[in-house]
């Protein structure tokens, strides 16, 4: 046995250096099995792993030694094999704990900085003592540790973690004057502040996202029902313009609390959308568009609102709306395509043909405007120009059901 009262500082580096090769070992399948089980996430974590240096673990094992309490034994250092890993932000925290609890045996929890107070300017951390699997040990061998340490943070937890272990743990001595310390405190704060309001926009974003998901989703039904339905009926037929059960041409006048700001109304607005209230829809963006917007967002708006107007079946509105959004942002290929889209339901196929070309040239990548060119131009008997069209689709999307239908289709018109 060691002499633990006066350690030898050699003999612990040969120690430390025969088991080094294994840990880093280790360490590595540590990290590529923390990454397998990051997957499902939306926002993909870093996942950093280390070896603690020897001095570092020298230094900490005499700090230990020096306040045991319990005799000169050697001390249980759990940071040996350290994992880090950094989230963008303040909700994937305990989504990937729980991942981590799942994958591994989670010997000890610790929410490290969790009792400072707002004057207080320590680093914020999950702390997981987790058990070194066997299967690893079996794989890599022994190599004198059974637990590793992993730690959680956000992108800023670990920004500020670095900077306060240079400037506080790594110094000679730390702030004691009273206004560094208030200055040291008001810098973390503001880390906080900066974390909590990233996660209100990613909130934000997310429900953004999904409203705006379902918006483009009811659309697209009602064009497929509008358009689709005509291409495979037995002979080529012109029939009368679908009107949507909701349809209605009373005038709008909805109160609209005019004290929100531009993404609460959006967010109204799309809440309102996706519920078929179209009428409730249309005011908001008619209330966002009130309060002059800059192009781009105006172009935004008057885009929705068409996809609104379209929805109450109010087409030459929704073309209004679908031209302004394209004079307010000549790249808006959807806006575009979307005024195409309207044309080809009114059954005013050579413009809507001018619309998705429009489209095409400012986005030649996109599948389902080639596809509803494709329409119009079967539409008009040019069959030729519609194959043509259908085999562009089809290479951007070849998975896609209808297009071979689409194919099908134009193969026996043209007799090949």
């Amino acid at each position: 046995m060691y002499n633990f009262k006066v350690p030898d500082r050699n003999i612990l580096r040969n120690i430390y250096e025969q088991y080094l090769p294994i840990r880093v070992l280790i360490t590595k399948d540590i990290e590529a099995a923390i990454e397998t089980s990051f997957h499902i996430l939306s926002s993909y974590p870093t996942v950093k792993g280390r070896v603690k240096e020897f001095e570092s673990y020298y230094k900490k094992y005499l700090k230990i030694l020096k306040n045991s309490a319990s005799g000169f034994k050697p001390p249980f250092i759990t940071d040996i094999i350290g994992i880090r890993i950094v989230c963008p932000f303040f909700e994937d925290l305990s989504i990937v704990e729980n991942l981590l609890k799942k994958r591994f045996n989670v010997i000890e929890v610790e929410w490290k900085g969790s009792n400072y107070s707002f004057k207080e300017f320590g680093y914020e951390s999950i702390h997981l003592l987790i058990q070194i699997p066997e299967a690893i040990i079996e794989n890599r061998g022994d190599c004198g540790l059974e637990v590793a340490e992993i730690q959680i943070r956000t992108i800023l937890q670990d920004a500020w973690a670095e900077v306060e272990h240079e400037l506080v743990y790594k110094a000679e001595f730390t702030p004691f004057d009273e206004p560094m310390k208030r200055k040291l405190a008001a810098v973390n704060a503001s880390l906080s502040l900066a974390d909590t309001i990233f996660q209100e926009i990613r909130t934000y974003q997310r429900q953004l996202n999904g409203e705006l998901g379902k918006r483009r989703n009811s659309f697209l039904k009602k064009v497929e029902e509008s358009t689709d339905a005509l291409l495979f009926k037995p002979e080529f037929v012109r029939i009368s313009v679908p009107v949507d059960a909701q349809s209605d041409t009373s005038d709008i006048d909805i109160a609209i609390d005019t004290g929100h700001s531009i993404d609460d109304l959006l967010l109204k607005a799309l809440y309102a959308h996706n519920k078929h209230q179209f009428k409730e829809a249309i005011a908001f963006y008619t209330r966002i568009l009130s309060m002059t917007p800059d192009n781009t967002i105006g172009s935004l708006i008057y885009k929705h609102r068409g996809m609104a107007n379209f929805a109450r079946s109010r087409y030459e509105e929704a073309i209004i709306d679908f031209t302004k959004a394209l004079e307010l942002d000549r790249e808006s290929h959807k806006s575009a395509y979307y005024r195409g889209v309207v044309k080809a339901v009114l059954q005013r196929y050579p413009e809507a043909i001018d619309d998705f070309t429009l489209s095409l040239k400012i986005n030649p990548y996109y599948a389902f405007c080639f596809y509803r060119r494709g329409q119009a131009y079967y539409h008009i008997e040019d069959f030729p120009q519609a194959l043509a069209d259908c085999e562009s689709a089809l290479a951007l999307e070849p998975d896609f059901k209808e297009l071979h239908k689409f194919k099908e289709l134009l193969i026996n018109k043209l007799k090949l």
